[in-house]
């Protein structure tokens, strides 16, 4: 009777990024009143549209004393010249996020001073590097013996010089 030894934990399998660093924000949005990350997540679905693409959620604050008599305030950030709609619509987004969640989380809506710039995280189109660039590079890399290193910091040396070139007066 011999026992085989437990198999070892994978730790080459592949993760989401909001997994690997969900232990790192949870602390951050705790401190924001948050309890978890499903309202940051999940608001595109849970905002009453066009709420959910031109406001996002900055903290919650819940009331002293009992935490579940009243509900929370939800502060939002939004998209300037949106600002008087949602404190007009407050009511509503505050049951739309009462109805995702099932139960009484948000007492009220108010507005956050911090504004809120949709698709500030899109990345922008990178231009072609110019000839001047590419020859450079060209230049700089034509030493190296092995086709695969050299292609590759031709590429590393296109990537670097597209991203900030310098300027020449």
């Amino acid at each position: 009777m011999s026992k085989d030894p437990p198999e070892p934990k994978r730790r080459n399998r592949s993760i989401s990024v909001a997994d690997a660093i969900s232990g790192a924000l949870d602390p951050v949005l705790k401190k924001r009143g948050f309890a978890s990350r499903d309202i940051i997540n999940h608001w595109p679905v849970m905002a009453p549209p066009p709420y959910g693409e031109v406001a996002i959620p900055d903290r919650l604050a819940w009331p002293r004393g009992e935490r579940s008599a009243e509900g929370a305030t939800l502060y939002l950030r939004c998209v300037p010249g949106h600002a008087l709609a949602i404190a007009h619509e407050g009511p509503a987004i505050a049951a739309a996020v009462n109805r995702y969640f099932g139960f009484l989380l948000v007492g009220q809506v108010k507005l956050s001073p911090e504004p809120f710039a949709p698709g500030s995280g899109k990345k922008t189109e990178k231009k072609p590097p110019t000839e001047r660039i590419v020859r450079e590079v060209g230049a700089a890399v034509e030493k190296v013996e092995d086709e695969q290193v050299r292609e590759a910091l031709r590429n590393l040396g296109l990537a670097l010089a597209s991203r900030s070139e310098p300027k020449r007066g």
